[in-house]
């Protein structure tokens, strides 16, 4: 089933995956993504198979998870990682102005931004929104904008903490008085171009963590797009349930509850979708030996060396904008 691109819900929903233990027959080796060579594979497969023999008894293998972060979670991370956005408030003629800005953020996600003499055409009405943009891969570009009060802490105190957040976010000295910081009220947050945003609330995006893959991310989606693009085609023919064959696929992002990922098909249509790991990762190691462990399997059931087992993914979205 394909489904066009839509709003996403507030609260995602929870979907059961059914992932197999692995198999008994002794695997081949072949090569994948850059597994430790203190621990190859082949001997920790073995490891898990035995701990997968000890528990057979017990029904594990259905599990309830949560494969996508929330917009909270991602508005968040697109705040920690990027340090350039779009700053728009009124000005004293009553005209909305949008200006160009860097911009840190403290341990709950609130903006400080540094503004100049030359802001101060700003109207005394503080409304304002900042907008955020995240490329990933060249293909999407996620994005949030935070609605809320641009303000001038009178508090040292505060001024010095914002100070040293500065300081440490950008390795530069600031005049404190220039310092302001935009109070969340609410954020939308939007996967792409050209898609309808879903709204996240004050509290919701404060006590939201950001991704802990974040700083890997990217560097991580770039290897196995170019060392392995072998695996990449195989876990679209093996974990998603498609009606083609794949002209073309890449993964765009990396997130500890799993991986998107876009493809086109022979009459050049583009489709995006998700595939979880099979447990939450908490670091680049996890999801490097959770991806080993997939392409492992993947490659054991395009062998017929092992039965597909599990559940495919067939949520696909076809994308109408395709990036650059």
């Amino acid at each position: 089933m394909i489904h066009h691109s839509q709003m996403l819900p507030q609260t995602q929903s929870l979907t059961t995956h059914l992932w197999p233990s692995l198999p008994l027959s002794k695997p081949t080796t072949i090569t994948h993504f850059s597994p430790p060579k203190a621990t190859p594979f082949r001997k920790s497969l073995f490891q898990t198979l035995k701990c997968s023999v000890s528990v057979a008894s017990e029904p594990a293998h259905l599990e309830l998870v949560r494969n996508k972060p929330f917009p909270a979670e991602v508005s968040r991370t697109i705040m920690e990682l990027s340090s350039v956005a779009t700053l728009s408030a009124l000005t004293q003629d009553g005209w909305p102005l949008g200006v160009g800005v860097r911009f840190a953020v403290d341990p709950q996600g609130t903006p400080i931004v540094c503004l100049n003499a030359s802001h101060s055409h700003f109207s005394i009405d503080r409304r304002s929104s900042l907008h955020v943009q995240l490329e990933q891969c060249g293909l999407r570009t996620p994005q949030c904008t935070i609605q809320g009060s641009l303000d001038k802490p009178e508090d040292r105190m505060a001024l010095k903490k914002l100070h040293s957040i500065w300081e440490r976010r950008f390795g530069e000295e600031v005049d404190e008085n220039l310092l302001h910081v935009v109070s969340v009220e609410r954020v939308l947050q939007m996967e792409d171009f050209q898609e309808v945003g879903t709204w996240v609330t004050s509290s919701d995006y404060k006590t939201a963590n950001p991704d802990p893959l974040r700083d890997c991310a990217e560097k991580f989606v770039d290897e196995i797009n170019t060392n392995n693009m072998e695996d990449v085609h195989r876990f679209c023919n093996i974990y998603v349930d498609l009606h083609f064959q794949a002209s073309e696929a890449k993964l765009i992002w990396v997130d500890r509850l799993g991986f998107d990922m876009r493809i086109s098909s022979p009459q050049q249509d583009v489709f995006e979708f998700r595939i979880p790991f099979p447990r939450e990762v908490t670091d680049e190691k996890g999801a490097k030996s959770s991806f080993n462990s997939m392409s492992q399997l993947a490659w054991e059931v395009e062998k017929n060396y092992n039965a597909p087992d599990f559940k495919k993914v067939k949520q696909l979205k076809q994308i109408a904008y395709r990036g650059q």
